[in-house]
């Protein structure tokens, strides 16, 4: 059993917490900026809570974060009263943040800077892989720290790869939503074609799910999908900001993205439908107005 903090109890953190607690057995201190939050949680999982990150990691052998965006992770992690002002010398710092490569560089020499260790560790899996503990998560950092750090994360995961060094977990989290963008859009414009042409959408799918077409956001996403439904994972403004730190590197590292970068103007279209927090799928409904 080790000493844990989480910082960050947003729809993914509250159920990755949870089961560091349940499944990992660990003894965890949480963190929220809305602390009835924190509070909730210490009450479901029998744990604690505290006031302040550095207060949450004071003592931790490892903290976790999980928040919303570079500057978010900033202020919780080396701000005022941010995590590395509490955590104790070989300590680790795990960021479950999707957020830009550049940060976990940054946080991996502010880490070091005070003989603690950082992991860049980005999951996906969505709100129900969290829940039901089977995220994928894609780390960077040193291999040593890695292993170490291994055991405790496979509480909440199915899938836990080291990638490289620092911001490879990053890296390879913008690959992942790469891919989805683009099979999401291709499903939309399937699903959109077939309605349109008066195919029974089941039937189709039934069929074309067992061959090359395949994919999980078929199998998950399609009946909801035809039904016009949105509620079910992933919000558009996310998927937006995911894919804008997506862009940013490939302008720094050259990469073309061609599809990418249109499939983010179409959930611009959604979000201008009022669709925020609809989740990925509804670029088809972009489609259908």
């Amino acid at each position: 059993m080790a000493k844990v903090a989480f910082i960050g109890l947003g729809v993914m953190g509250f159920p990755m917490a949870g089961h560091l607690k349940t499944q990992g057995g660990h003894d965890v201190t949480v963190y929220n900026r809305t602390a009835d939050k924190a509070a909730a949680w210490a009450e479901k999982f029998s744990g604690k809570s505290a006031t302040t990150p550095a207060e949450a990691a004071t003592g931790a052998d490892f903290v976790f974060v999980c928040v919303g965006n570079d500057e978010d992770l900033r202020s919780v992690t080396s701000g005022e009263n941010g995590a590395l002002h509490g955590m104790k010398p070989g300590s680790v710092l795990i960021d479950n943040t999707t957020a830009s490569a550049e940060v976990a560089r940054e946080l991996y020499a502010a880490a070091k800077e005070r003989g603690v260790d950082f992991i860049d560790a980005p999951v996906s899996g969505g709100q129900a892989g969290a829940e039901n503990g089977v995220l994928t998560v894609m780390c960077g950092g040193d291999e040593a720290v890695f292993e170490r750090a291994r055991p405790v994360i496979e509480a909440y995961a199915r899938m836990v790869g080291l990638m490289g060094p620092a911001g490879s977990g990053q890296l390879t989290k913008m690959v992942n939503q790469i891919c989805i963008a683009g099979l999401v859009q291709g499903l939309a414009e399937a699903l959109h074609f077939g309605k349109s042409a008066g195919l029974d959408i089941e039937r189709v799918v039934e069929v074309i799910s067992k061959g090359a077409a395949g994919s999980w956001q078929m199998e998950n996403r399609h009946k909801t999908m035809n039904a016009g439904k949105y509620d079910f994972g992933f919000a558009v403004d996310w998927m937006r900001k995911d894919l804008g730190i997506v862009l940013t590197e490939a302008r720094r590292n050259g990469a073309k993205l061609p599809v990418t970068a249109l499939v983010d103007q179409f959930y611009g279209d959604v979000q201008a439908m009022g669709g925020n927090r609809w989740d990925t799928s509804s670029l088809l409904a972009r489609l259908e107005k």
